[in-house]
């Protein structure tokens, strides 16, 4: 009887920690580059972690399934490409509630998620790829100019991967946190939770540049492979459920700096498998676990989040990017690996996805919107000038066009 509950339990906690720890850094480096200060920042990391843990708690006890929520790693990594943009980050905001209105809009409306469907996978994923580079290449650059405190951090990681893979990201996060106390001194990184409104602002700028990047790398990075996680392990999704509550989670977290909440895709793995539970009738409890974590650590986040303020250059960047380097392999590959044409084999066919990626990586700027948005333009449009087309007819064979 005891394992029934206690061996859930404990994955789900585990499951909660390593999600949290192995990508905080990476959505603080977000909303910092997209404008928000430090107290706004630390209260879109405190009402996220709520938000994650509130929907987990909810969908999994109303459907009985291991359906667990999270914040967006992806779009962290897209606003942190993406940078500043016309209006601050009022107009930022602005842009969470949008991608939050097209969430719930997914849910309610087929049409639009089979637009979003209509995207070639490996486009989304070069455009994925492209905003993953410059935070990957945080560690390299840090590693050269602070090595003394660098250093440590990428041995316990590559160690780590060998041995713990589950558990490289949040050492590394650990001890980098051990590396701020020991150079910080004193207590002042220590915070109560505040949760800071900014009044919400539209900018077609920001719209375009910001609220559908982020919408698009939320769906096909989180969402999708969500849906394939729970299903690969025999539960069906509730899509529409999901997709209203996480959009409406956005929307109402957006003006605290919540940018936005989705299905958990990597980390979903553990709550389904029978890692869990040998019954899978009983690993919707480890889903509650993790969302119940959730929120006990939420008020932790501004002191986390001051601790972050008080790291040494290069140190969080470096966690950060460790922290995407799985992620950035798997779309960097699945671009190139799948054409978006019917001939794989072509390279041609790989070209717009090469094209998606480089723009995506530029750093680019045209009219106040940033390269994710015209990346995806530019690989869209060369997939409909290079995809083969055929005609049909007697004797007619299929001809390249």
């Amino acid at each position: 009887m005891e394992r029934s509950w206690t061996q859930p339990v404990s994955v789900g906690i585990v499951a909660a920690v390593v999600g949290v720890t192995s990508s905080f850094a990476v959505v603080l480096a977000g909303l910092q580059a997209a404008g928000a200060d430090p107290a706004q920042a630390a209260s879109g990391l405190v009402v996220l972690t709520l938000l994650q843990g509130a929907g987990t708690v909810w969908l999994s006890r109303r459907f009985r399934r291991p359906i667990t929520i999270a914040w967006s790693t992806p779009g962290a990594a897209l606003l942190a490409s993406t940078g500043a943009v016309a209006g601050g980050w009022p107009a930022v905001v602005g842009a969470f509630l949008v991608t939050g209105v097209l969430i719930v809009l997914t849910g309610l409306w087929g049409r639009l998620g089979r637009l979003v469907g209509a995207i070639p996978a490996p486009l989304a994923q070069a455009m994925l790829a492209g905003v993953l580079l410059p935070l990957c290449l945080e560690p390299v650059r840090a590693l050269a100019e602070q090595p003394l405190l660098v250093a440590p951090i990428v041995v316990v990681w590559v160690a780590l991967q060998r041995f713990a893979p589950r558990w490289a990201s949040p050492a590394a996060f650990a001890l980098a946190l051990v590396i701020v106390l020991v150079t910080a001194g004193g207590t002042d990184w220590l915070r109560l939770p505040v949760v800071t409104v900014t009044v919400p602002e539209l900018s077609p700028a920001a719209v375009i540049g910001v609220a559908l990047p982020l919408y698009v790398v939320t769906m096909a990075s989180q969402n999708v492979p969500g849906v394939a996680v729970l299903s690969a392990a025999g539960y069906p999704t509730p899509w529409r459920h999901a997709m209203v509550l996480t959009g409406a989670g956005t929307v109402l977290g957006g003006p605290a700096g919540a940018h936005a909440v989705n299905l958990a895709a990597i980390t979903a793995a553990l709550p389904a498998s029978a890692e869990a539970h040998p019954d899978p009738d009983r690993r919707w409890i480890a889903a509650q676990a993790a969302g119940w974590t959730h929120l006990l650590l939420a008020p932790a986040a501004t002191t986390l989040a001051a601790l972050v303020a008080a790291a040494p250059a290069g140190v969080i960047e470096s966690v950060a990017g460790l922290a995407l380097f799985g992620t950035f392999a798997s779309a960097l590959s699945s671009a190139l690996s799948s054409a978006p044409s019917t001939t794989a084999a072509d390279p041609v066919a790989r070209i717009p996805a090469a094209a998606t990626f480089l723009c995506a990586a530029s750093g680019l700027a045209i009219a106040g919107i940033g390269g994710a948005f015209w990346g995806l333009v530019a690989g869209v449009a060369l997939h409909l000038v290079l995809r083969p087309r055929s005609t049909v007819g007697p004797g007619s064979d299929r001809v390249r066009g």
